[in-house]
């Protein structure tokens, strides 16, 4: 069994203009849902899960960021600071990998985030991981498990745990804002601005990208109009977790 992932990253460095005008005046990242902003309940999440270090990179309003996450200790956190150049998802992420070292690590967005129902989600992505047939293993999560979703679905899983773009196809699943990758992937990679996307269809064409259905409820928040849906799905998963 490979050792659980020790350091992560999370992607907070977007503009989250869909969130106007909360976000005029704060990063999306500090938007709190149920008293906690969207920035604590992925890195609580990683605190539980056991990882040591999180990346976390910054470019809109960073000193606020900067400021939030200055006092906690788990998982120490480092600042992957964009505020010159916005790198968007893959580019923040080699710009971080000498952080990230050589080992798989986790990634989350700062935008989503869920209620485990059961054994930790990220601690039973960790035992699902296997570097030798996989390059990505994401999260996932059903339709019928999340709240804030606006699109369709975006992948379908094979019976190996493989992935293929679902091209909305009703029985597939959501990328739940949380994987797990191995640095190999960035090698060729170039510095500057590119998307995380891209690699997910490298690895499908290499059939090395790998999904884990979730457990619980899974929450993404991308309008103002989604923060009281939100507080809805955190009282209500709670209550059924008690």
């Amino acid at each position: 069994m490979t050792a659980r992932p020790d350091t992560a990253i999370v992607l907070a460095a977007g503009l989250g203009k869909r969130m106007r005008p909360i976000t005029d005046t704060l990063p999306k990242p500090l938007v709190k849902i149920a008293g906690k902003t969207l920035l604590d309940w992925g890195l609580n999440s990683l605190a539980a899960a056991g990882v040591g270090k999180a990346v976390v990179n910054v470019h809109y309003l960073p000193e606020q960021i900067i400021a939030h996450v200055a006092a906690r200790r788990a998982p120490r956190i480092i600042i992957s600071d964009e505020s010159d150049r916005l790198l968007d998802s893959a580019g923040g992420i080699v710009k971080a990998l000498p952080e990230l070292g050589e080992q798989p690590f986790f990634i989350l967005n700062a935008d989503t985030f869920w209620i485990d129902q059961g054994p930790l989600n990220l601690g039973r992505l960790a035992l699902a991981w296997d570097a030798a047939k996989m390059d990505i293993l994401l999260m996932l999560a059903d339709l019928h498990q999340a709240t804030g979703h606006c699109g369709s679905t975006d992948f379908l899983v094979a019976p190996d745990g493989g992935l293929r773009r679902s091209k909305g196809d009703p029985a597939g699943l959501i990328y739940a804002g949380a994987a797990i990758v191995h640095p190999r992937l960035f090698e060729d990679a170039q510095p500057g601005p590119h998307s995380l996307n891209a690699y997910f269809d490298t690895a499908i064409a290499a059939g090395r990208l790998f999904g884990m259905p979730m457990h619980g409820h899974w929450i993404t928040v991308g309008t103002p109009e989604a923060i009281p849906l939100a507080e809805a799905a955190v009282a209500d998963a709670l209550a059924e977790s008690r």
